[in-house]
């Protein structure tokens, strides 16, 4: 599965510490490698609501989500936003 980087997530991951960089994209290749495996653990949930159709959450760290998309016909996981749990879904 390839892996797409939204605009928003770029500038969401250059707010982080350089060890939880290298700790939150390590998770999303895991992630990447593994989806099929993950989506049926409680670490990958598909959001609720019209705001998140099609949306998923991944939990990285107690603290640290990130929100992703899945669009079959390309098979690309879309990065949407990462960032702290207080912060991500708004």
């Amino acid at each position: 599965m390839n892996i797409k980087y939204s605009e928003k997530s770029i500038k969401d991951l250059k707010s982080f510490s350089h060890p939880d960089r290298v700790l939150v994209v390590d998770k999303i290749e895991y992630l990447a490698s593994n989806f099929d495996l993950l989506k049926d653990s409680k670490k990958v949930t598909q959001l609720k609501g019209s705001a998140f159709e099609g949306q998923y959450r991944f939990v990285i760290a107690k603290k640290i989500r990130v929100l992703f998309r899945v669009e079959e016909e390309n098979i690309i996981l879309l990065v949407l936003r990462v960032g702290f749990r207080k912060d991500i879904y708004s």
